[in-house]
């Protein structure tokens, strides 16, 4: 190597080390607030929204809440005591989140506007090239992929979806100016959102169409507001708040227990669930149409005591006859009937299995991540991607959670990949990669553990189109707590300095 192209060892040690934050969600401001905890401060926090927030600032329509309790569904050291309600509201959880950023000095860190196209890493400098929407680009020794498995919205492959002729728009991007009042409205999906906005929805519109593919198992849940006295209690009884959210903890594992065993603690909470919706449904035809087909847990259970009553309203229809098309004045179901409509909610979802495509990511030797996944995604605990060193993936493959609380999970990742870049620049090393045998052998493992769980048992968006289960994790939240405490450095190599006589090599880390 001439003189003119060598390349001045990095000294990792002492050379500040940048990292890019893709998203401005929860993931993305538990990442940069553990990182600022630990001395890791040239930090941007790229956002394509005009603010922070990610799900909980898209997903703004009527009735928008958390179903997993606010003392729980909140940072572990940024708890508040005057939460309005057990399960807070979007307007809640979007201001709690802004305020733990201004408070943990993250919000100057945000771009906001900020829409990343590509990222690329360039092993000659061993740093990650970002290119945006706009144009512009930038560059960081990491990154970290915070964009979440909720902020895609997934439209049905339907004849004609744009052929309607009436106004339109999804569940997450509600359009506000738009008044359903006296409207013939059509709901097409019953997930998670529609549950919460048909309610609502139900009360304005003159003429409500649920166009529902399957049902949903239901458990009850009010949600009112705290009486004085236990709000009281709540913020100033010594302990009370920590008793509540450990409480919480563990009935979130009991869910996923009885998901993981549908034979014997499934078939109890599938029976209290059953007992739950015949006492709401007492319209046979709306209880016929609505119960479910499947196992208790395979799908997402969704807690809500208004929904079932909503659907049995004179003013709404539900209809299970599969849609055909959709034409201008309406949609057509498989029946041949055209249910005219003013409007038209998609309820659909999300790509939940995209990840962060729509942006491409190009790992070392061109290995571009598509193609990485294009068997399903899969992650070492699903953060850490063999071929794509320094990238961590916040919420990735396999960690959601079908009975707990997403923040755990993200609060765990953010202090599991801390830990790689601090063994990173203590090492001096340019960059950390997982090893493949680790990943595989990582992967292999955690398939096998959905064998005989509900999760096999039905067909949902915790799939993707071959089949394989790449959303969610399939134990409990401590299990993943404790696979995730301590990075495990011989599980990664590390990349030495580039010198002027050699190039970077790939280094196992000692086991000792």
């Amino acid at each position: 190597m001439s003189a003119a192209t060598a390349v001045r060892p990095r000294d990792s040690s002492t050379r500040p080390l940048s990292v890019a934050i893709v998203g401005a969600g929860f993931g993305g401001i538990a990442a940069a607030i553990e990182l600022k905890r630990h001395g890791i401060s040239d930090i941007r926090i790229l956002e394509q929204a005009p603010e922070l927030g990610g799900t909980w600032y898209y997903n703004s329509y009527p009735g928008a809440a958390c179903d997993v309790p606010s003392h729980l569904y909140s940072f572990s050291f940024a708890q508040r005591r005057d939460w309005s309600r057990l399960c807070s509201t979007q307007a809640e959880i979007d201001s709690y989140l802004n305020e733990v950023a201004r408070t943990h000095d993250v919000e100057r860190h945000i771009e906001c506007n900020r829409k990343v196209t590509s990222c690329a890493w360039d092993e000659h400098d061993a740093r990650w090239r970002i290119e945006f929407a706009d144009g512009d680009r930038c560059e960081a020794d990491a990154i970290v992929l915070a964009t979440g498995q909720l902020n895609q919205p997934a439209y049905p492959p339907i004849e004609g979806i744009d052929a309607f002729a009436g106004h339109g728009f999804h569940s997450a991007r509600w359009d506000h100016d738009y008044s359903l009042a006296g409207k013939r409205v059509g709901v097409v999906g019953t997930g998670a959102s529609a549950v919460q906005f048909v309610p609502e929805v139900a009360t304005q519109a003159a003429r409500l169409t649920v166009f529902q593919r399957s049902g949903n198992w239901f458990m009850p849940r009010k949600n009112r507001r705290y009486p004085p006295l236990v709000r009281a209690a709540i913020e100033r009884v010594p302990g009370v708040q920590e008793f509540r959210r450990r409480f919480m903890f563990q009935y979130c594992e009991a869910i996923t227990a009885a998901i993981r065993h549908p034979r014997t603690i499934g078939r109890i909470a599938g029976l209290r669930s059953a007992a739950f919706m015949r006492w709401q449904l007492k319209d046979p035809d709306v209880r016929r149409k609505v119960w479910p087909d499947y196992t208790f847990g395979c799908k997402r259970v969704l807690f809500s005591s208004r929904y079932l009553p909503a659907l049995q309203r004179r003013n709404v229809d539900v209809v299970v006859d599969p849609i055909a098309r959709v034409v201008a004045e309406g949609i057509v179901t498989a029946d041949g009937t055209l249910h005219e409509l003013d409007c038209i909610i998609w309820g659909t979802g999300f790509r939940t299995t995209d990840f962060m495509f729509g942006m491409q990511i190009v790992g070392s030797q061109a290995a571009d991540l598509r193609d990485a996944w294009a068997d399903g995604a899969h992650a070492h605990l699903g953060m850490t991607v063999p071929n794509f060193p320094n990238m961590f993936v916040m919420y990735g493959p396999n960690t959601n959670t079908s009975g707990g609380s997403i923040i755990v999970y993200l609060e765990a990742q953010a202090a599991y990949l801390r830990q790689a870049l601090a063994q990173l620049r203590a090492r001096g090393a340019r960059s950390v990669e997982v090893r493949a045998e680790v990943e595989r052998a990582s992967d292999r493992a955690l398939q096998a553990r959905f064998a005989g769980t509900a999760w096999t048992r039905c067909d949902s968006w915790y799939r993707d189109e071959r089949g394989r289960i790449v959303a969610n994790w399939p134990g409990y939240m401590r299990e993943y707590l404790e696979q995730t405490r301590t990075l495990d450095p011989s599980e990664y190599r590390f990349a030495a300095p580039q010198t002027a006589a050699a190039p970077a090599q790939l280094a196992d880390a000692p086991t000792s």
